[in-house]
């Protein structure tokens, strides 16, 4: 039988590979969509991050106002949403946190002050067009959790926003960035819903590993509790003592506390990291631009030419 060879295009995800790992990107698609939205030719940026005001009256994602004028047909809202989403979902997790606010809006009643929005977030994808998922070769291909909530983000229904990141062989398999169904009494409290969205990906992350490992005849997941990384110890030390009706958790659902019954069982391990050092801010709040390209980095983004300077 002729061999097929390696894998270069898969579902409208590139892949390139190189001796020191795997590199998944969608620079096409990117290509493609810059140019069907006009924004080729615009200026790069460093950063998608916009930074939101807690006062109503001057945050950049407030819904439309009785003095501002609606988009019209001609200018393609949804449309660049839904190309924004795909990427964010596949190999751009560094786009989320900002696609989440953008597609939050009103869709009947988008502004160009929202449509501003978008257009920033396509100035970035600009300068990084060619940036992907590298996956590297030889690494010890553990599975990592990180959580985060960034408290009452969303200012207009005082919610507050969720993210988390899993890793396996320092690169990200699995994020999410969402705003939170429920009104958050406090940042400990928004803390505890993060981890147990977090709890609950990690189970199924656990499953699918575990089912892998067995088909191939690998050691087992189970021997060892995943880590879960949360910068906030006042939660960890709740969840360590499990659900006490005090007057500190009595308002919060026994459920959230799905994540001390995986402790006891050995499935995870919360363990308190830095803030500077938890991945999931990415997804949680804006950055500056150092800490952003940092974390970035931490959760396996590269750029293609800087992949091929290095094997050359």
């Amino acid at each position: 039988m002729k061999e097929l060879g390696k894998t270069r295009l898969c579902l409208g995800l590139q892949i390139e590979h190189f001796s020191s790992g795997v590199l998944v990107h969608q620079s096409n698609y990117i290509e493609k969509i810059l140019k069907r939205f006009y924004m080729d030719k615009a200026h790069p940026l460093s950063s998608p991050m916009v930074v939101r005001s807690l006062e109503v009256d001057k945050d950049s994602f407030r819904p439309h106002e009785s003095d501002e004028e609606l988009l019209g047909p001609e200018v393609p809202y949804l449309s660049a949403i839904g190309a924004l989403m795909y990427l964010a979902n596949c190999t751009r997790p560094d786009i989320a946190f900002l696609c989440q606010p953008t597609c939050k809006i009103q869709i009947s009643s988008p502004t160009r002050r929202h449509w501003n929005c978008v257009k920033h977030i396509f100035r970035y994808l600009r300068g990084t067009s060619d940036m992907g998922l590298f996956y590297s070769r030889g690494v010890k291909l553990n599975l990592q959790g990180y959580a985060d909530a960034g408290f009452l983000y969303d200012p207009h229904k005082a919610r507050s926003q969720t993210g988390y990141v899993f890793t396996c062989g320092n690169t990200v398999v699995s994020w999410k960035s969402v705003k939170q169904t429920m009104v958050a009494t406090s940042s400990n409290h928004s803390e505890v819903l993060a981890i147990h969205e977090a709890s609950r990906e990690c189970v199924w992350l656990r499953n699918m590993i575990e089912h892998i490992q067995e088909s191939c005849g690998l050691s087992s997941i189970k021997d060892s509790p995943t880590i879960l990384y949360e910068d906030n110890a006042a939660c960890i030390a709740q969840l360590s003592e499990g659900f006490i009706k005090g007057d500190r958790t009595k308002h919060i659902s026994p459920k959230f506390f799905y994540a001390d019954e995986l402790q006891k069982n050995g499935e995870i391990d919360v363990k308190q990291i830095r803030s500077s050092d938890n991945l999931a801010d990415l997804f949680t709040k804006a950055l500056p631009t150092t800490t952003f390209k940092r974390l970035t980095y931490g959760i396996g983004l590269r750029k293609l030419k800087d992949i091929a300077s290095k094997e050359t």
